[in-house]
């Protein structure tokens, strides 16, 4: 009984020792320009996986977007953390104004940076390229959704409390839209109001896109990053029941595109 015993617990020591999370940063190119992002997964995970792409906020990749990498790479998906600004560049307000600026202005040069990335996901080994997704934060919110507007071949995106508004010439088109899209906004965000809400409903809707939005009462700006505080008034403060229940949403909608 007690060589039983343990077997057992050295089979289960075992396992544990190779479910581990490996993670690395990985140097990419697009336009001339170096981009480092951030990729990890488990071990513990044999052969082709659903993929996660993950799109930063407005100071570019940080530990932030490393983290929630991890918690997706833990539920045994293959996931690649975006850079958009390129390599080195990491700026803090308001620099990271005026950088995050650059890209909503030259929604061309976002995208292409947001579909360089996506391809690095895709021509990984483990990535299984039918069970693709892109979820991001703040600027990389209004990421994902240019994603789906230009016809990205994924799943689905969400996007946490992002910019939503579309560029003149470049909203979704009718049946040209192959993901569904999950919006998981503040009911007070003032960063993108009620009117920004209204107005991507309404560009969802014409498009024929399957789209879900799920607003948060007492939940502004950034109301998943625990950084930000939680004093409202300046329009963007971290909300525990929100976080936790946009999590939760992000999970049974990825769970559904890749059932």
């Amino acid at each position: 009984m007690k060589l039983l015993s343990f077997l057992l617990a050295s089979a289960c020591l075992t396992a544990a020792a190779h479910a581990a999370l490996v993670e690395k940063s990985i140097t990419y190119q697009q336009g001339g320009a170096t981009l480092e992002g951030f990729h990890v997964y488990d071990d513990a995970v044999a052969g082709k996986r659903p993929a996660v792409l993950v799109v930063h906020q407005w100071t570019g990749l940080s530990d932030y977007e490393k983290r929630r990498s991890r918690m997706l790479a833990e539920l045994g998906y293959n996931v690649f953390a975006a850079d958009i600004y390129g390599k080195g560049i990491r700026p803090q307000p308001p620099e990271a104004g005026k950088e995050a600026g650059k890209y909503k202005g030259d929604r061309t040069l976002f995208r292409a940076r947001l579909t360089a990335a996506l391809d690095q996901l895709k021509a990984d080994e483990r990535t299984d390229p039918a069970k693709v997704a892109a979820i991001g934060y703040c600027f990389g919110g209004g990421g994902v959704l240019e994603l789906a507007r230009m016809g990205a071949d994924l799943g689905g995106v969400v996007s946490f409390h992002g910019s939503l508004d579309a560029a003149p010439g470049m909203e979704a088109k009718d049946g040209g839209m192959k993901s569904k899209v999950l919006v998981l906004h503040g009911a007070d965000d003032p960063f993108a109001p009620a009117a920004q809400v209204e107005a991507l409903k309404n560009e969802m809707a014409a498009a024929k896109a399957d789209c879900k939005v799920i607003l948060y009462p007492d939940a502004v700006h950034s109301f998943t990053h625990t950084e930000a505080g939680t004093d409202k008034s300046k329009g963007a403060a971290y909300n525990e029941a929100a976080d936790k229940q946009s999590w939760e949403e992000m999970k049974a909608f990825l769970a559904g595109l890749f059932k």
